[in-house]
């Protein structure tokens, strides 16, 4: 079987849920001998085309930034979606199936034309559906948001989702929920056991982009009021990042607040997994989670925060402790964790549900059966 996935984003170049999925996938169809080539932007160095672990890389754009200020760049993915449509066009027809991740959109629009033109199954892969969270995100412009998401949805496609929760949701949007497959992100369980916990490490830890919806600021507030003798490390960036430290200094909790910034070798984020006794977040929306997941690999106690638009409970289950989204809930959850108390199930035996090697096997059928409907 001959896959293309298309994603501006090239994982481990940029590092990201989404384009990680592809990653793990992609090189694990290659290795049982399926011919996978990744269309993205020149992240990369070296030729625009290369072969990197079994898979095909080929640029069809150059390397651009993804955020404006606080904000993914609505100007980025236009500008990747055109610069990818002709060559999508061009070589959709080389392949038994295009994969297009969601979102951004509107590379799934050229996807879907390249598709059509060349006779080529779409398959989406649904990260997250934002629906009236558009509003929050941008406002009245956040209509237009909306509409595209809606159009994007219904437009031909056999969509798969990373969890129930985006399932329901994008069946709110006019699919037919029958129709919606999910397949779950995973886990590297065997590389996680295999990394040394880091010798620098915190009683607990939070990583993930420090934007307004993973609530960090309520993950400092429930610490400053938790009764607990703990050190927080936090890791991550973005814009957040000064009114978060700030925080700290207010709440009374700075010596005890680490802030690490981005780390750009995933091992090390593992390592600080692997030292940590309890994960934390107070994210209310996740489509999934792999941080979550990978912290559950690494035997970390996983407090996290239970809401409509979040995934965790999906992922989490037993194997860690669920709370309302509120700092004092957190901060209940926080000291639970840290009196010892372990969850009924214990978290490496809820990770290695979600293999890749299995979710690998999932997504190989969803493939095969595009491809068989196709013909």
């Amino acid at each position: 079987m001959r896959v293309a996935f298309v994603s501006n984003v090239v994982y481990p170049f940029v590092t990201g849920g989404a384009e990680k999925r592809i990653y793990e996938i992609g090189r694990r169809l290659s290795a049982r001998g399926h011919d996978v080539t990744v269309y993205g932007r020149h992240y990369w160095d070296g030729p625009a085309e290369m072969e990197y672990e079994g898979m095909t890389l080929r640029a069809v754009a150059p390397d651009r930034d993804l955020y404006t200020a606080d904000r993914r760049s609505i100007t980025e993915a236009v500008d990747f979606a055109a610069r990818a449509t002709p060559t999508l066009v061009r070589r959709a027809g080389d392949h038994d199936v295009l994969v297009a991740s969601v979102f951004p959109f509107f590379p799934v629009l050229s996807a879907r034309l390249a598709a059509s033109l060349g006779s080529t199954p779409l398959v989406t892969t649904w990260h997250e559906v934002w629906r009236e969270y558009w509003r929050e995100y941008l406002g009245s412009p956040g209509l237009a948001g909306m509409a595209v998401e809606r159009t994007v949805a219904n437009i031909p496609q056999r969509p798969v989702a990373v969890s129930d929760v985006t399932a329901d949701r994008l069946a709110g949007l006019g699919v037919d929920r029958d129709r919606i497959t999910v397949v779950p992100n995973g886990v590297d369980i065997d590389r996680i056991r295999s990394i040394p916990p880091a010798t620098d490490g915190y009683d607990i830890v939070f990583a993930g982009r420090l934007v307004p919806e993973k609530r960090v600021d309520r993950l400092i507030r429930a610490f400053a009021t938790a009764d607990v003798e703990a050190t927080l490390g936090i890791i991550g960036d973005g814009p957040e990042r000064d009114r978060l430290e700030q925080l700290a200094v207010d709440s009374g909790v700075a010596g005890d607040v680490d802030f690490l910034g981005f780390l750009p070798e995933s091992d090390d984020v593992l390592a600080q997994f692997r030292s940590a006794d309890i994960f934390a977040t107070a994210s209310t929306r996740e489509g999934f989670g792999i941080t979550t997941l990978e912290a559950l690999a690494a035997d970390c106690t996983v407090v996290a925060t239970d809401h409509p638009r979040s995934a965790a409970a999906e992922v989490v289950g037993d194997a860690g402790f669920l709370v309302a989204p509120s700092a004092s809930a957190l901060a209940a959850g926080l000291e639970t964790a840290c009196s010892g108390e372990r969850p009924s199930l214990n978290p490496r035996e809820r990770a290695a549900a979600f293999d890749w090697d299995r979710v690998t096997d999932d997504a190989e059928q969803v493939y095969e059966a595009a491809c068989s409907l196709e013909g």
